[in-house]
């Protein structure tokens, strides 16, 4: 069987990846507009330059979008999607709205995916805003106490600030999903 690229080794991101405004989920600039920020990290520490995060949000209301257009940015429609590139020193931002909770017990978080080299899959995991709703939020619940902190963003003065560890001391918790 012929590999597929979830089955290859990249970088190959950069070239047909990424798409103009992808990581502008609202105008920056935009009422109530945020921004989610970070390095990715390799197990050493170091910055990985070639990666790609791709984002998944709730609106503020706590809703999940399903307006379609998200690779074809309208400057209002708001899809709760998006995608951004690390640059040389492993940073990626995304331009966005603060979510809400999707339910009862529920903190709000963005789901992120990383797509990086040396990764034979994507891994999955998720930025919780800080705050009270953690302490009930049932997958933060589900962590040793220790590591729970790993999918807790800090608060700066633009937003929010999420680093992802790949691997090693501080590693980011990444989440398995069943597969078919």
């Amino acid at each position: 069987m012929t590999p597929t690229p979830g089955q290859t080794v990249g970088p190959f991101f950069g070239y047909a990846l990424p798409y103009d405004g992808d990581s502008e989920l609202v105008p920056p600039g935009s009422a109530r507009a945020i921004r989610l920020s970070g390095r990715v990290l390799d197990g050493a520490g170091a910055p990985v330059p070639d990666a790609l995060i791709e984002l998944w949000q709730a609106d503020a209301d706590g809703v999940v979008p399903r307006a379609e257009g998200s690779l074809h940015r309208d400057g209002f429609t708001f899809t709760g999607w998006g995608r951004a590139s690390t640059d040389n020193t492993g940073r990626y931002s995304f331009t966005t709205l603060a979510p809400g909770a999707t339910g009862p017990g529920a903190a709000p978080f963005f789901a992120l995916t990383v797509f990086a080299r040396g990764l034979l899959d994507r891994l999955q995991t998720r930025a919780y805003l800080p705050g009270p709703a953690t302490a009930d939020d049932r997958l933060l619940a589900s962590l040793p106490t220790g590591r729970r902190d790993t999918l807790v963003a800090r608060p700066d003065e633009h937003g929010f600030v999420f680093d992802i560890r790949l691997q090693g001391e501080g590693e980011t918790v990444f989440l398995s999903h069943g597969r078919d």
